[in-house]
């Protein structure tokens, strides 16, 4: 029997038990996640924009593709996708990226004022293909990834003071995500193929991503490893064909890192891993096999709350950001109405928690052009 179809029987209640090795706290989740009841209560009926919240939760539309942003001159990009939220003074800004092809890509920002009004929107980078999801640095940069073949990694400045940098040093390939991971100086990322890796890039010096060594992640007889990729730049072989043994993933999408763990989801599998790093050891979160019922399906980006909590975007399902809890629960938190030809991406908090950024990348029309990016306030845990 297949692994995960042994899990699912033992989870299901049906033949052995299957026992996962954890520390449940507010900073850890517990594996696997199972279907159970949301901290926030049932869903509400969907308010003005169309979007199901639970009791005390409202939202608002912040900016609209190829129209202009309310209160700026800046003109929001098509098909956004991944993002992040940074501290500015008393307010914040975030960072979008654009999923756009043949050159049309690139990340936008919005500037907050304390009170959460816009004050201001720009570009940070343009002329790349396919800027999918990416990661913010603990130096307030914002790597912007290239969901292509052979695509680039780019630190951009999310204040659009500084020009964008391209990154060769981390690779190329179809890249996703990317997570700092600030105790071991090191950057996670994801690979958008079926047959994908997951890797990390040790800069030479933290702090500076022009140089480095790339490595992949690799399995044999159960034990994990770190092994240099030869080759970054991905050409003739590509990076994943590179390194015998490396562990293959199943279409990589969102990443995340707290506290000696990083998260990321793959869509091939509707999984969320949780990659030990103190420890080296790998483990399920959540697996849309392994729970009745699962409210969670077409895994995409991924943020988490400073409680401990994990907030995952549906590319598909039924357009829903679910919660997954440090006590094993998973729920919906929102669902989009009346855009099946979408997908959510750029889940985002800001500094304070209390606001929750994201986007449906092709809105009610089904097009790139119809992307919509909203934000959500309400009580949030913290």
């Amino acid at each position: 029997m297949e692994r995960r179809h042994f899990l699912r029987a033992a989870v299901l209640g049906v033949g052995t038990s299957v026992a996962f090795g954890f520390s449940v706290t507010r900073e850890a989740i517990a594996y696997p996640a199972k279907t159970g009841p949301s901290p926030y209560g049932a869903l509400q009926a969907a308010d003005a924009n169309g979007i199901m919240l639970p009791s005390g939760f409202t939202s608002r539309v912040l900016a609209r593709s190829t129209q202009t942003v309310p209160g700026t001159s800046h003109t929001w990009h098509g098909a956004p996708d991944g993002g992040a939220c940074f501290a500015d003074g008393t307010g914040w800004i975030y960072v979008s990226n654009a999923e756009l092809g043949s050159g049309a890509g690139g990340v936008s920002a919005l500037k907050f004022d304390a009170s959460a009004q816009i004050t201001g929107a720009y570009t940070i980078l343009s002329g790349t293909t396919r800027n999918c999801s990416g990661g913010a640095t603990p130096w307030n940069t914002w790597l912007s990834c290239e969901e292509t073949d052979l695509g680039y990694v780019y630190e951009t400045d999310p204040w659009g003071a500084k020009a964008p940098v391209r990154l060769p040093a981390l690779g190329r390939f179809k890249h996703e995500a990317a997570a700092a991971d600030p105790d071991r100086k090191v950057i996670y990322l994801t690979e958008d193929e079926s047959n994908g890796c997951f890797y990390r890039f040790v800069p030479t010096t933290w702090g500076d991503l022009s140089a480095g060594t790339l490595q992949v992640l690799v399995e044999s007889g159960g034990a994990l490893s770190w092994v240099n990729v030869p080759d970054p730049d991905g050409s003739p072989t590509r990076t994943r064909s590179q390194v015998s043994g490396a562990k293959v993933f199943n279409g990589g999408e969102g990443a995340f890192y707290r506290n000696g763990t990083c998260f990321f989801t793959t869509k091939g599998d509707n999984r969320v891993w949780a990659y030990d790093a103190v420890n080296n050891v790998l483990n399920i979160a959540y697996d849309d096999n392994l729970t009745a019922n699962p409210p969670l399906t077409g895994v995409d980006n991924i943020t988490g709350a400073s409680v401990g909590d994990l907030y995952v975007a549906e590319d598909g399902g039924n357009m829903e950001i679910c919660i997954i809890t440090p006590d094993d629960i998973v729920a919906p938190f929102l669902r989009v109405n009346g855009q099946s030809g979408s997908e959510l991406c750029g889940v985002a908090f800001n500094p304070a928690g209390d606001r929750l950024y994201f986007s449906s990348q092709r809105g009610t029309t089904g097009s790139s052009s119809g992307g919509i990016t909203y934000e959500v306030t309400g009580p949030f845990r913290r």
